[in-house]
C-alpha cells in the first residue's frame, strides 16, 4: 500500500507530502508519531513545499538584476543606510499601503542590489514582483504600441504587487516614454508599489521627464509619501574589487 500511496501522491503533485512520507518509510520513523501527528507532519511538509515553490516561481518571474538578500547588505554610517528603515520595509507593509520606495545615489553605491534585495523579500512574502531597467522598459512598451500588444503588456505589469524600475532618468524622456510612465504610474497609484532607483536626486526628475504638466502628474503620485533612501559613500563595486585584489596578493605572497 505504501508504494501505491506514494504513486498517488506523485500523480496528485503532493511533492512535499511525497518526500515526507517516503523519508518516514525509509528511516522507519512512522511508529514515532500518533496518527494525528503523522497526518499533521505530512500536511505541514506539503504546505511548506508549496510555499517554497511559489516563492521560487515569483523570483524566477521577477527576473531580478541581482540575486540579492537583505542579510548580505552592508550597514555602514558612511553609506547612510539605516538598518531599522530597511527592516521596516522588509515587512512589506508599504506594499499593502500602495506606497513607493525611492533609492538614489551615485554610481556603484549599491542601489540596484538594495532594490533587488527588497524585491526578493517581497517575493518571500508571496508577493508578485517584476524587475525592469527603466530605459529598456520604455523601449519595449514603444514597440508594443506599434505591434498592438501594449494593453496586454500593461495588464501583465498591472497584475504585479511591486514593479522595480532600475536606473530611472538616466536619459531624458521623449513624448512616448512619458506617456508609458504616466500609464504605469496611474495604474499603480494606491493599488501597487514602485521601487525606483536613480543616480539623480528627485528634484532633477522634472527636467528628465520633460513636459511640466505630465511631470507634475507623475511625480505627485510617485514621490508623495514615498520611502526615501539616499545612499552615499564610495562605490561598492570598487571596494569589492580592491578587496579581491588584496586577497589575491595575500595568496601570492
Amino acid at each position: 500500500m505504501n508504494e501505491q500511496t506514494l504513486t498517488r501522491m506523485r500523480q496528485m503533485k503532493f511533492y512535499g507530502m511525497y518526500d515526507a512520507f517516503k523519508s518516514a518509510i525509509e528511516k522507519n520513523k512512522m511508529d514515532g508519531y500518533t496518527k494525528d501527528e503523522f497526518l499533521w507532519h505530512l500536511i505541514e511538509q506539503e504546505y511548506d513545499d508549496r510555499q517554497n515553490r511559489k516563492v521560487n516561481r515569483h523570483i524566477t518571474n521577477a527576473r531580478f538584476r541581482y540575486k540579492a538578500n537583505l542579510e548580505d547588505l552592508v550597514y555602514d554610517v558612511s553609506r547612510n543606510l539605516d538598518k531599522n528603515k530597511v527592516m521596516r520595509l522588509a515587512e512589506c507593509q508599504y506594499v499593502k499601503e500602495g506606497e513607493n520606495v525611492i533609492i538614489t545615489g551615485s554610481t556603484g553605491v549599491g542601489k540596484s542590489y538594495l532594490a533587488s534585495a527588497l524585491g526578493h523579500q517581497a517575493c518571500s512574502k508571496g508577493l508578485k514582483v517584476m524587475y525592469f531597467n527603466a530605459s529598456k522598459l520604455f523601449t519595449k512598451m514603444k514597440i508594443a504600441k506599434a505591434d498592438g500588444s501594449y494593453m496586454k503588456e500593461m495588464a501583465k505589469i498591472e497584475r504585479q504587487d511591486v514593479v522595480l524600475l532600475d536606473d530611472f532618468c538616466l536619459q531624458p524622456m521623449d513624448h512616448q516614454a512619458r506617456l508609458v510612465l504616466l500609464d504605469l504610474v496611474e495604474d499603480r497609484h494606491a493599488k501597487g508599489s514602485l521601487i525606483i532607483t536613480s543616480q539623480y536626486p528627485t528634484d532633477t526628475w522634472h527636467d528628465c521627464i520633460g513636459d511640466q504638466t505630465v511631470a507634475d502628474a507623475i511625480l505627485d503620485r510617485i514621490i508623495h509619501s514615498a520611502h526615501r533612501i539616499d545612499l552615499e559613500g564610495e562605490s561598492m563595486r570598487k571596494k569589492r574589487t580592491t578587496i579581491m585584489e588584496q586577497n589575491e596578493e595575500i595568496k601570492i605572497n
